[in-house]
């Protein structure tokens, strides 16, 4: 007597028919709070790839923050003219170079973005699922980390020349940190800026006239209380103000307020990456 005959299987054994099935099943889409910081990283690493091919902005910006301590800083820590609380100007004067030089990176940075438009690169970008707080954040902080990179040349420098800075490390990845947001905001600032100008011409201007006024217009050089009244109500606005006082209150373990010092760095950078991104659909028009 025959056997009956076995039931059809109910899907097929084809390795390759499965494979195919995979191919044009489209894959599963990512929540948004686990696909923003992962556009936020690439950004930022396709911004650092960029020092792998040119290294010389690091070495022609540490020129300034040298010529900064090797000459002001020591001819005023010889004449005694500004006050410092006890400790001598060129340690007094360190920090404030740091967050100079960070500045200096950072606040050019609506350069590139209108380069990258120009170019094409920008339209690009825009076309792209990434969100625009993405691709501005992610500039945003490759700009901190260059920074970051300038800021340990500096406090090489200033080690070389004799400043009592500390080397604890909670205090120095404080000193990361702040220099990472103040950086961020300055990049936000001036793609902003880039987003109304339009133009690298007007960018390069504005940039140059604002740079100087919030370096002098902070605590980098002097106590903020031998400034005149008005020059002191524009100190408390420079967020410049509050990333040399984390950095000194760090570094050399001077007074600070570093609970409002951090806050306000980490307001102002949020606040910079919402105005850049809302300007970045004009900028690419």
């Amino acid at each position: 007597m025959s056997e009956a005959p076995a039931a059809p299987r109910t899907a097929s054994a084809d390795p390759t028919a499965a494979g195919t099935a995979l191919l044009l099943t489209p894959p599963r889409p990512r929540a948004g709070w686990r696909l923003l910081p992962a556009r936020v990283a690439a950004m930022c690493a396709v911004e650092l790839q960029k020092l792998r091919h040119d290294r010389t902005e690091l070495y022609t910006r540490a020129v300034q923050p040298a010529l900064w301590l090797l000459i002001f800083g020591q001819t005023f820590t010889r004449i005694h003219a500004i006050p410092t609380g006890g400790i001598p100007y060129i340690d007094y004067l360190a920090p404030g170079i740091i967050a100079q030089s960070a500045m200096f990176i950072a606040i050019f940075y609506g350069i590139q973005i209108i380069w990258e438009r120009d170019a094409g690169i920008l339209n690009k970008l825009l076309v792209t699922p990434t969100p625009r707080s993405a691709l501005i954040t992610g500039k945003a902080f490759a700009a901190g980390v260059k920074s970051l990179i300038q800021a340990v040349v500096v406090i090489l420098i200033a080690a070389l020349l004799g400043v009592a800075l500390t080397w604890n490390p909670l205090k120095l990845l404080g000193v990361a940190a702040a220099v990472v947001l103040a950086s961020a905001f300055f990049s936000c600032l001036s793609m902003t800026i880039a987003g109304i100008v339009l133009s690298r011409d007007r960018l390069m201007g504005f940039g140059q006239a604002i740079t100087m006024p919030l370096f002098f217009a902070s605590n980098a050089l002097y106590p903020v209380s031998l400034m005149p009244g008005w020059l002191q109500a524009v100190s408390k606005a420079n967020p410049l103000s509050y990333q040399v006082d984390a950095l000194r209150g760090l570094l050399l373990g001077t007074p600070a307020h570093l609970v409002a010092d951090f806050g306000v760095l980490a307001v102002a950078a949020a606040l910079g990456i919402a105005a850049a991104s809302s300007l970045l659909g004009r900028l690419a028009r």
